[in-house]
């Protein structure tokens, strides 16, 4: 269910990058070949990239936020848009929820639409990041660590917004802390396109099979 972070990117341009796209991950999720329209959101992941947000590190390698770690990109292992693995560990970006993935192992047995689309521009964004962030807050239900991820200094929630591939969950869970970060993703929800898919709790709960079903 996971994909391997091999890619590597080191372009002079945000067209290069474009142009040297590569294959996008070998693991059973993502062999069809990606579609048009996950093609321009990728083109569309790499433009938001290189126009920066309000919370972009400095320049000179200082952290995108306060207590921030830096992440081994190597390490990461991809789910969908807003889960992934590091070190074994799973990892829930905090403020935004992306539409579902097959995942049979909780019941999901098919995409939600945008849910691919999510899951690689998730994968592209960090994967072709110089820098990979993290703020961890605590755990959910699920034992999942809970983070603000941060691409160049810059919130993965924000961006994934932006491109109207998630919702603000913030207003459901509150700011977790991190009052500062949650009125980004806020904004960005909120001056960002409306996603063109059901919120994922509502989709999940038409979709979602129980283990006894």
């Amino acid at each position: 269910m996971v994909i391997a972070a091999t890619a590597k990117w080191t372009p002079n341009s945000c067209g290069e990058a474009v142009a040297k796209r590569g294959r996008i991950g070998e693991n059973r999720r993502m062999r069809t070949p990606i579609s048009t329209l996950a093609l321009l959101i990728l083109t569309l992941a790499l433009a938001v990239s290189c126009r920066g947000d309000e919370g972009a590190a400095s320049a000179g390698g200082s952290r995108a936020y306060r207590g921030a770690v830096a992440l081994d990109v190597s390490k990461i292992e991809f789910d969908d848009g807003d889960t992934f693995m590091y070190r074994d560990e799973p990892i829930r970006v905090l403020g935004i929820d992306t539409p579902e993935v097959t995942e049979p192992d909780v019941g999901i047995f098919e995409d939600q639409p945008y849910g691919r689309a999510a899951a690689e521009s998730t994968h592209a964004l960090i994967t072709r990041a110089s820098r990979v962030e993290v703020a961890y807050d605590g755990r959910d239900i699920y034992d999942r660590r809970l983070a603000h991820v941060f691409v160049d200094g810059e919130l993965l929630g924000v961006k994934l917004l932006a491109m109207g591939l998630a919702y603000e969950n913030v207003s459901h869970f509150g700011d977790n802390g991190f009052p500062d970060l949650a009125d980004r993703i806020l904004r960005a929800a909120h001056d960002g396109p409306k996603p063109p898919f059901e919120p994922p709790h509502q989709w999940r709960k038409k979709h979602q099979k129980k283990k006894n079903e």
